[in-house]
C-alpha cells in the first residue's frame, strides 16, 4: 500500500469506522510514521497536529483502536479504517465523534454484545448460558420463536407479533454466532441473490 503523503503537507486524513456497524467514529490525521506504527502495533496511532507530535488513540483512557481493515481511497491521499473500538471513542464519552447513531443498525450491535457476552464467559448472560447448551439447544429455541412469530402473525396483536419477531432474530443472532456466521455474511448471501435476478 503506497500513501501518497506529498499534497498535504505531509499529512492524510483518516477516516475511522467501526467495524461491526461501519459507524464512522472520529476522524484524525497520519504522517507517515504514524501510519507505519499503526500497520506494525495494530492500533490507530495519529499525528497530533495542535501537539505537533504522535499520539495513540487511547493511549490515556484506554480506549485503543483495534485495526481490523485499512483502505486507501482512489488517489492514495486519505484512509478509511476499520477498527474494533475497546469503549467510547469521543474524548466527550460517547461512541463516535459524530453522535450515537448506529450506521447498519442496532441488529450489528447486538450481534457484537452477544460475542462479548460469550468471550467473557458472563456467568449471569442468558445468551452464554443458551450458548453453552450447544447448537441443538439454540437450534430448538429459533425453532420455537418462529412458530410463536407464526402463531401472532394470525392475530391482530401487533405488539405481541413484533416482541415474537425480536425473539427470533434475537435467537437467530446466537445461532450464527454458534456456526460462527456473521450477519454480514448472511447479507453478502442475500445480496447476491439480488444482483443475479
Amino acid at each position: 500500500m503506497t500513501i501518497d503523503f506529498k499534497k498535504g503537507d505531509s499529512l492524510v486524513p483518516a477516516v475511522i469506522q467501526d467495524n461491526a456497524t461501519l459507524k464512522v467514529l472520529m476522524v484524525g490525521y497520519m504522517n507517515e510514521e504514524a501510519f507505519n506504527k499503526t500497520i506494525s502495533e495494530g492500533r490507530v496511532t495519529f499525528f497530533s497536529r495542535s501537539k505537533q507530535r504522535l499520539w495513540t488513540k487511547g493511549e490515556t483512557s484506554g480506549n485503543f483502536l483495534a485495526v481490523k481493515e485499512i483502505l486507501p481511497d482512489c488517489d492514495n491521499d486519505a484512509l478509511l479504517i476499520r477498527v474494533d473500538p475497546s469503549g467510547p471513542v469521543c474524548h466527550l464519552g460517547t461512541n463516535s465523534c459524530f453522535g450515537d447513531h448506529d450506521a447498519k443498525g442496532f441488529l450489528y450491535r447486538l450481534e457484537k454484545i452477544i460475542d462479548e457476552r460469550i468471550s467473557e464467559n458472563a456467568a449471569d448472560s442468558y445468551t452464554n448460558k443458551l450458548f453453552h447448551k450447544g447448537i441443538n439447544k439454540i437450534a430448538q429455541k429459533v425453532g420455537e420463536e418462529a412458530v410463536e412469530l407464526v402463531i401472532e402473525a394470525k392475530d391482530d396483536n401487533m405488539e405481541l407479533f413484533r416482541n415474537e419477531a425480536a425473539d427470533l432474530l434475537y435467537h437467530l443472532l446466537v445461532l450464527l454466532r454458534a456456526r460462527s456466521t456473521t450477519l454480514s455474511e448472511i447479507e453478502e448471501v442475500l445480496s447476491s441473490r439480488h444482483k443475479s435476478k
